[in-house]
């Protein structure tokens, strides 16, 4: 089914198999505004079961139900926040993945040459991480969205971070500028323009 309001109104009427694809198409639009908002995993998760549930209960009275995917993102962001403020904490997270290297039969020089490659790339990786946490919050919730999967369309990202529509893209363009003077700043090399 690729109408989106005939989506919303077959699993309104009971359809577990639309349900089921309405998850499918915006899981993960509602996980890049609710981690966008917040610094753990637990947190995020806790605000996409929300998020879920509060679609659950609202389904059958949505006004717009082709515009689910700004309903779910601005529901997101509404819950993200309700969190950020009813925890009073925030805590500083990486996600920078750290490679380690499984005991093999490989040579020791073998072995000696890629844990040098993989420290290199995790430091360069660092780098851009530590790049990206420089920029404003505006832009780091901004990028975290654009990279989710499936890509959210623009009234979606705007819905869920309370931008207007036409902004989403000179917003992005400044965000990435920024983002590549950051990682020229630290002499990172090999990073695609």
């Amino acid at each position: 089914m690729d109408d989106t309001g005939a989506l919303v109104r077959a699993a309104a009427d009971g359809d577990a198999g639309a349900w089921k694809e309405l998850y499918h198409r915006h899981t993960g639009l509602v996980w890049s505004v609710a981690r966008s908002y917040l610094p753990n995993d637990s947190d995020a998760q806790d605000v996409c079961q929300t998020t879920w549930f509060r679609l659950a209960e609202h389904l059958t009275r949505l006004r717009e139900p082709e515009k689910v995917g700004s309903w779910l993102a601005s529901t997101a962001r509404h819950e993200a926040l309700r969190v950020v403020r009813t925890s009073g904490r925030s805590m500083p997270v990486s996600d920078v993945a750290l490679l380690g290297l499984d005991i093999d039969e490989r040579s020791p020089e073998l072995l000696v040459l890629e844990a040098e490659e993989a420290g290199a790339e995790r430091q360069r990786a660092q780098q851009v991480w530590d790049a990206f946490q420089e920029l404003p919050d505006r832009c780091r919730r901004l990028l975290r969205v654009l990279i989710s999967s499936p890509r959210p369309s623009y009234q979606e990202i705007a819905a869920g971070l309370d931008l207007a529509v036409g902004s989403v893209g000179p917003i992005r363009a400044r965000c990435l500028k920024k983002l590549g003077e950051l990682i020229a700043r630290r002499g990172v090399t090999g990073i695609p323009r």
